[in-house]
């Protein structure tokens, strides 16, 4: 009974495995994320964020749900979306703030809080804003809503008082500021910051917002004293802070409102805070940038609440990135929520975080005392964000083959909630990549990732596509990337490795590129196709390239000091320093990346560009580009790119993606993401394999 039992299995998981396929672009469609995790007061349950596709209108539609925390509990939606984001509960528990938008006439409003009963019932509209609510914190006693909003009030006089048919309105923009437009939110309004409201919470719409900030700076991150007697919040009170090295201080402002005093203030900006159980003190992340970095490593400070103290650094030793992560391209689309914030241990004397180490990213708890750091999990994967709350922690993981699900941790004991793709993923056959470390030229080691193709061969030749990443200071790990996985279903072998200036390796690790950009990093790329094709299934005739953003930048670089490459696809990308620096959305009026203005040192922004060295590409070159990237402007890479080598008889193409910025591969349309990695490989498959492409051929001169 027992053989046939075994039989039986032996038949079923082969039976499985012949059903089993490779992943495809398209399976984008079918994708769930999860975002923005929140365990309820008493632990039982957490309420998440879940991310769909509308095939049909190529958009994202999410949702609030929430899955009880116990094994084999079924997730149930609990809104309708479908712009439904930010769950928060009330302290008692009864209640579930979030925030949605309604469609009128067609057109998406301004998102609001609503109001959810936990005993029943429809939710309820709370506030009625003309801007959107941009995020929300709930009051220790449950009766309050602390929320920020760039809303105006001669905004509720003209609700109130109704404009005139004759009345113009000028659609003019007058603008005095250098950093007058933002990648994906567009041009800003300098008439308009974010400030602190709150709200009473009632039954109906009769509470009116208070408006409790106001000025010209905003005040963002916000979060109740324990006691609820004051709001803090992070802040830059500076005009045009771009002169100044990057900086957020620590505010707190009474409940009430009233005059606001400055709690934290480090030489660099304050990140993600969170105040002690007692309220006397505040643990949060912060970078150093003094003297100026382009890379400034994040650490855990410790401050007393009362205004004037100094703050002490509790992780200066440790060389890893606290409160950080690693990159990929499936995190969650539209209600991201943020990674999660410090939190303190119910006695005060510790406090958990996440950390990014050689591109894995676990929990740590630190000690508030003395700073000794302890493992609390360990493994191969990305924690993305959490909720710790009522002696529980919750997490959303992700893996090279989880796109991210939730999951109960204890210690390294990790109890799966939630399996959102189940159906998908059981249909696929995805597998882990390979990692390995090589030495680059100078000594230093550099980690890598190989994903090779389902059905691999160690007796085959594969081509092979090397995959850059951003930032640069960004990294690779062990978390999931749709891209890669499909570029090896496709047959390729994927090499995706963090260079010098990753992340994750160090402080000094990731700023040696500095005024150095690119340069060496360009090297231990070079050091990483040859530890590959030294594996022996690599075909050295038929390597590609591609990257975005920095990474677009870098394999412009790369067909300018190489000929190895059988064809590239820049990202994204940068051609030319000095236009960038007058074209991007934010300004570089520090020292970050060049010592001085492009007309002051023109020769080492010449230098540093791929434009300069245009003469020497014979590698046939793909630009992918956002019309409405404002971060990378399409004027300072990829367009004088392809009308460089069109003018040299250099075969190029550039596809443009309408209204996309730069988070196209990231957040893009779905419909644009999936047309994004056909004609990557698509140019690849042209020049590395013969397949033909009339679309990159048509009306050119024979």
């Amino acid at each position: 009974m027992r053989g046939m039992k075994r039989l039986l299995l032996l038949l079923l998981f082969i039976a499985a495995s012949a059903s089993a396929r490779n992943i495809t672009e398209k399976d984008l469609f079918k994708f769930n994320w999860i975002a923005d995790p929140q365990l309820s007061p008493d632990g039982s349950q957490v309420a998440f964020v879940r991310v769909t596709v509308d095939e049909k209108k190529d958009t994202y539609n999410t949702a609030i749900w929430s899955v009880a925390t116990r094994v084999g509990a079924e997730p149930r939606r609990i809104t309708n979306g479908p712009r439904d984001a930010s769950p928060r509960w009330s302290r008692d528990g009864k209640l579930l703030a979030f925030t949605r938008s309604i469609d009128k006439d067609g057109k998406p409003q301004p998102s609001q809080i609503w109001i959810l009963r936990f005993d029943g019932g429809e939710p309820h509209v709370l506030t009625s804003m003309a801007k959107s609510v941009e995020s929300i914190a709930w009051s220790p006693s449950s009766n309050a809503i602390a929320f920020t909003a760039t809303t105006k009030p001669e905004d509720i006089d003209k609700k109130e008082d109704k404009k005139k048919d004759d009345e113009h309105e000028s659609d003019v923009r007058v603008i005095n500021q250098a950093v007058y437009r933002a990648n994906g939110a567009g041009y800003r309004d300098a008439s308009r910051d974010t400030h602190i409201w709150t709200i009473d919470v009632t039954d109906d719409e009769s509470a009116k917002p208070k408006q409790l900030t106001n000025g010209e700076f905003d005040e963002r991150d916000i979060s109740w004293s324990p006691d609820g007697a004051s709001l803090y919040f992070t802040s830059n009170r500076v005009a045009e802070s771009y002169y100044d090295r990057r900086d957020n201080d620590l505010y707190a402002i009474p409940a009430g409102g009233g005059a606001m005093t400055k709690v934290a203030d480090i030489e660099g900006p304050i990140g993600a805070y969170s105040i002690s159980p007692d309220g006397k003190w505040v643990a949060f992340s912060g970078e150093i940038n003094n003297p100026v970095h382009s890379y400034d490593q994040p650490d855990l400070w410790l401050a007393s609440t009362t205004p004037g103290s100094t703050a002490k650094n509790l992780t200066a030793s440790y060389d890893y990135d606290v409160m950080s992560g690693v990159g990929g391209d499936q995190r969650a689309p539209r209600g991201g929520g943020g990674g999660g914030r410090p939190v303190w241990s119910d006695d005060g004397k510790s406090i958990i975080v996440v950390a990014a180490e050689e591109g894995r990213v676990n929990f740590k708890r630190i000690d508030a005392a003395t700073g000794a750091i302890t493992p609390l999990t360990t493994g191969n994967h990305d924690i993305q964000s959490y909720s710790i709350r009522a002696g529980k922690t919750v997490a959303l993981v992700s893996t090279p083959t989880i796109i991210g699900d939730l999951y109960l941790v204890n210690g390294d004991s990790m109890t799966r909630l939630t399996d959102v793709n189940h159906k998908l993923m059981s249909e696929l056959t995805l597998t882990e990549p390979d990692e390995l470390w090589y030495t680059s030229f100078d000594g230093k080691k550099i980690q890598t990732w190989i994903q090779k193709p389902p059905d691999f061969d160690a007796s085959k030749k594969y081509p092979l596509i090397l995959n850059i990443h951003g930032g640069p200071h960004s990294a690779y790990g062990y978390t999931f990337d749709h891209e890669f996985q499909w570029m090896a279903a496709k047959g390729y072998v994927v090499l995706y490795p963090n260079p010098r200036g990753s992340t994750s390796y160090g402080q000094d690790f990731g700023n040696v590129i500095q005024y150095h950009y690119p340069g060496d990093d360009f090297k231990d790329l070079m050091a990483g196709v040859d530890a590959a094709v030294a594996k022996g299934y690599v075909d050295p005739k038929k390597l590609c390239v591609t990257g975005g953003s920095g990474g677009g930048l870098l394999t412009d670089w790369v067909v300018t000091q190489t000929d190895r490459f059988s064809a590239a696809a820049a990202q994204r990308d940068i051609a030319d320093w000095s236009t960038f620096w007058y074209t991007a959305d934010f300004s570089q009026f520090q020292p970050t990346w060049f010592r001085k203005a492009p007309w002051e040192d023109p020769k080492d922004y010449a230098a540093r560009s791929p434009i300069t060295y245009i003469d020497r590409v014979k590698t046939p070159l793909m630009l992918i580009l956002g019309e409405a990237d404002y971060r990378t402007p399409p004027m300072a890479g990829g367009e004088m790119m392809f009308r460089a080598l069109k003018y040299r008889h250099i075969p190029t193409v550039m596809v443009r993606f309408p209204d996309e910025s730069h988070e196209l591969s990231r957040s893009g349309k779905p419909w644009h993401r999936i047309e994004r990695l056909q004609h990557i490989v698509g140019w690849f498959d042209h020049w590395v394999m013969g397949v033909a492409k009339p679309e990159y051929e048509s009306g050119l001169r024979k």
